[in-house]
Order: structure tokens, then C-alpha cells, then sequence
């Protein structure tokens, strides 16, 4: 295990970019959960 997690990353992993597209779905998608507090304990809706 010691020897996987020293290794040092690829020089491709720094030029990763996400498209437009994706960071707009994860924002809608954080936008339409509702999460509510109740006395049995959290619920997350999905408000589509």
C-alpha cells in the first residue's frame, strides 16, 4: 500500500477540465435537493 500512495501522479492528471455541461448538471442537481431535518432524522427530496 505504501508504495502506490508515494507514487507521483501523471502529468496528465493536472490538465483535467470539466466541460460546461457537467458543472452545469452538478449545480442543477444541488439545486432541485431539498434536504429536511425531522425528528427521525434527515430526508433528502430530489425536486425535479
Amino acid at each position: 500500500m505504501e508504495n502506490i500512495y508515494s507514487k507521483k501522479s501523471c502529468d496528465h492528471d493536472k490538465n483535467l477540465q470539466p466541460s460546461k455541461e457537467t458543472v452545469n448538471r452538478i449545480l442543477n442537481y444541488s439545486k432541485a435537493l431539498s434536504v429536511m431535518n425531522t425528528k427521525f432524522g434527515k430526508i433528502e427530496n430530489l425536486l425535479n
